[in-house]
């Protein structure tokens, strides 16, 4: 019997809707990650990010070989494993008779899901010591709605992106320490979905905003000066 491929898929919506992107990562049996990919979407909904992170996920793979899929998508996992069968029986309607949003995307998975040994586990996302593929993927999403790029392994990308460091709790709450201003750059600037720190070592909070320097991303004032 063949090994089981271990892999995690995750959208990212800027705006919801906004700058969108999916992203997935496959690992070997053991759970070491081998190969990810991630695509720009344009202006998208969270929700059709993660469909698409999935149904490309599942393009991406062998057919053949049993799959444990994890997620932090709550609504995509439900589409495909609870859903479904119900909105196929009403005529691709819900059960208050309304038409099934993104009903392409759950067509098009459900017929690639169709004779494959799936497997689908809910992780929670964003969580400190959380599922580490998780983590991978969601940080490629991100990066791909921010900068609507494509990127992965067959993009002759080198490693795996790196999640962004959680910060304990009680720190959150205690909030960041004062940043420096920001220097005019031309270095895009978004808004952190999640406290984070920069690598010069302050923290910065969720809604603040942050640029992706030569270390990663940070107070838009150190990546201009990295």
């Amino acid at each position: 019997m063949s090994e089981q491929i271990i892999a995690a898929c995750d959208g990212a919506s800027k705006g919801n809707p906004g700058p969108a992107a999916w992203a997935w990562v496959v690992a070997d049996a053991t759970g070491a990650p081998e190969r990810w990919e991630a695509g720009p979407l344009g202006r998208a909904t969270n929700n059709i990010a993660e469909l698409t992170a999935l149904e490309r996920l599942l393009e991406a793979t062998d057919p053949a070989v049993p799959m444990q899929v994890r997620m932090d998508s709550q609504y995509a996992m439900n589409a495909v494993t609870k859903w479904l069968p119900g909105w196929k029986r009403n005529g691709w309607k819900t059960s208050s008779g309304s038409p099934v949003a993104n009903r392409e995307l759950v067509i098009r998975i459900d017929a690639l899901l169709a004779g494959r040994a799936v497997e689908f586990r809910y992780v929670p996302a964003h969580q400190e010591n959380g599922d580490p593929l998780n983590a991978i993927a969601d940080q490629a999403a991100s990066d791909a709605a921010a900068q609507q790029q494509a990127a992965g392994t067959a993009h002759g990308a080198e490693g795996l992106p790196v999640p962004a460091p959680r910060e304990p709790s009680a720190a959150r709450r205690a909030g960041p320490p004062k940043s420096r201003k920001p220097r005019s750059s031309g270095t895009a600037t978004i808004k952190a979905k999640f406290a984070g720190r920069c690598p010069c070592g302050q923290s910065y909070a969720a809604g603040e905003k942050i640029s992706k320097g030569e270390r990663g991303w940070g107070h838009p004032a150190c990546a201009a000066t990295a």
